[in-house]
């Protein structure tokens, strides 16, 4: 039985309290959030423990921690952790910036404790099914990715506001999936964007419409799109073009009902929040956490895919603001 804590108790810690209860061979001892009320309410349905965020961290009786609080927490907490010697269980983005990121793979790696970044869409099934059929050569060599990702509509200024930006905030999943269907580390990144959704967004700073493209060092190419609003629901969809084939999976519908009639054939919408679009993978993500430390293996997607992801992200940013392609060393 691995023996849990969870550092932060907004709607992501939320998820991952639900993901916990279905795993048999996980509990949730400790909970601890900067709002008590939140935290009291997250041990109440749950039945953890109501800590301190340090208590957590020295406690005995727990081996691994969900750090599912605001990104400007994780650094000091992961090298708290760490030091403590306790698992990690890493929300994205691990900093705000890739030279932070890479300061706490080195503490992680000098503790020697397992760390899991979530990037939970590696788990969604149809997502794991296309790259499982590409390393397995279906399509032949891939050559072009092509990743949509598309939010219903923008999330509060005031978390705006703390996000780190698109790149950093949202596009860092699809950065990470690039690199899962490319099986190649991008050398260069050219990103451009806008503010064509929400003019408050551009007032706060960030952007909430933008594309990139990634070359890698044999040619292989990757378009990604973003936009923080999508009108028919939310826009989660990966096509792999191969020297033989293509790949694609698309997005998970309300439900498969079709009806036909003069006008033509309707579907149901696509799944309006992420939550429910990604239900299923972060249970799935959660289970591999607990099966690694469980059973002593490193877990994957580790420290590494997490830094890469944030090079990524903070190479898309610095593109953005120079209007040049950025290279990596």
């Amino acid at each position: 039985m691995v023996s849990i804590g969870l550092l932060g108790c907004g709607r992501i810690g939320q998820v991952h309290t639900l993901s916990l209860s279905r795993i048999t061979s996980a509990r949730l001892i400790a909970v601890a959030d900067a709002v008590p009320a939140a935290a009291k309410a997250l041990a109440a349905s749950s039945g953890a423990d109501v800590r301190t965020a340090d208590d957590i961290i020295a406690a005995t009786d727990i081996d691994a921690v969900i750090v599912a609080t605001p990104t400007t927490l994780h650094y000091d907490q992961i090298h708290a952790l760490a030091a403590a010697g306790k698992a990690i269980f890493c929300e994205k983005p691990i900093d705000l910036s890739s030279e932070r990121a890479a300061e706490c793979r080195k503490a992680v790696k000098a503790a020697g404790v397992g760390f899991f970044t979530a990037f939970n869409r590696r788990f969604d099934p149809n997502f794991a099914h296309l790259q499982a059929q590409l390393a397995a050569g279906a399509i032949g060599a891939p050559e072009i990715v092509v990743i949509t990702s598309r939010d219903p509509s923008p999330p509060p200024i005031s978390y705006i506001k703390q996000s780190g930006g698109l790149f950093r905030d949202m596009m860092i999943h699809d950065l990470d999936m690039a690199r899962f269907m490319l099986g190649e580390e991008p050398i260069e990144v050219f990103a451009t964007g806008a503010c064509l959704v929400d003019t408050s967004i551009g007032e706060a700073g960030d952007i909430d419409t933008a594309a990139v493209t990634l070359k890698t060092a044999s040619g292989k190419i990757c378009l990604i799109n973003n936009s923080r609003r999508a009108t028919y629901g939310y826009d989660q969809r990966v096509e792999v073009h191969g020297a033989t084939g293509m790949l694609k999976a698309a997005n998970k519908l309300e439900n498969l009902v079709e009806i036909a009639g003069e006008t033509g054939f309707t579907t149901a919408p696509n799944k309006h929040f992420f939550l429910e679009r990604y239900a299923d993978a972060y249970v799935a993500e959660m289970e591999a956490f607990v099966t690694a430390i469980a059973s002593g293996t490193p877990p994957n997607p580790g420290i590494d895919d997490g830094v890469a992801a944030q090079r990524l992200a903070d190479a898309a940013a610095r593109s953005f603001e120079t209007g040049q392609p950025v290279r990596l060393a």
